[in-house]
């Protein structure tokens, strides 16, 4: 009988501390909004419409893995920033000298605020790569595939230092 209640109990504790610490291990204290300024693309090498996806993508990551709400000003955490790279430059060789792998480095520029805890803000750059054989050009398909694996890997990084203290 005694165990019973002990476990209604810690069951109860878990739920109401979801609000506070998540499933995914973010960490969102008492913020309740959140809002992703329009990244522009500052990159020497202007591909269109990274810009658009690399905000939705972070929008759509903070969406899926907390409980806080998207807003448009006045939120309780900010991302802003700016795409500072994008380019692609040969990796590997064959014996004749010739490229035969491709490798397209992205590296974005963040700025996070936390309005209710600023001594968690941060200026810090993030980039990722993706390797491509050097007979395939970067456009349809593989420029698609490219650019959502190294905004999957940043977004996801931006999340862990903004909202899981790693």
């Amino acid at each position: 009988m005694m165990s019973k209640k002990i476990i209604v109990l810690i069951s109860l504790f878990a739920l109401t501390s979801c609000k506070y610490y998540s499933f995914t291990g973010a960490d969102i204290g008492n913020a309740e909004t959140f809002q992703v300024n329009y990244f522009q693309n500052n990159a020497q090498l202007v591909e269109p419409g990274i810009d658009r996806d690399f905000t939705l993508q972070l929008q759509d990551l903070i969406l899926s893995q907390t409980s806080l709400s998207l807003t448009n000003s006045n939120a309780d955490l900010i991302y802003e920033g700016e795409i500072t790279r994008y380019y692609v430059a040969p990796m590997t060789a064959t014996a004749d000298d010739r490229a035969a792998q491709n490798r397209l480095t992205i590296e974005v520029n963040v700025r996070y605020y936390n309005t209710l805890e600023p001594e968690k803000d941060f200026e810090k750059k993030f980039s990722f790569y993706f390797d491509f054989p050097a007979n395939q050009q970067l456009t349809g398909a593989t420029r698609d595939e490219a650019v959502t694996e190294v905004f999957t890997r940043i977004t996801q990084d931006i999340f862990n230092a903004s909202l899981t203290n790693w």
